[in-house]
């Protein structure tokens, strides 16, 4: 099948027909690896999901949050019943 690469803002996008993206079980938002073989083409193949670099992730956004006093806290003081 033959595809055409299209502008996407700075960047090239290319379609995936939809019998593929059923077949290679991938969704919109999903992560793709993509590859070059040695001949020189695109492979491209869906991602696996990482539970290592997701906890290290998860770590260095819950890192980059300042503690403070709870919100739930702050809401029952301001609360009518």
């Amino acid at each position: 099948m033959n595809l055409q690469i299209a502008k996407w803002g700075n960047s090239l996008a290319l379609r995936i027909p939809a019998d593929y993206v059923r077949q290679a079980g991938i969704k919109e938002g999903d992560q793709v690896q993509a590859s070059l073989t040695i001949d020189g083409g695109i492979c491209i193949r869906a991602a696996k999901w990482n539970r290592q670099a997701f906890a290290r992730d998860l770590e260095g956004m819950r890192a980059a949050m300042p503690m403070g006093e709870s919100v739930i806290e702050e809401l029952r003081h301001g609360a009518r019943y």
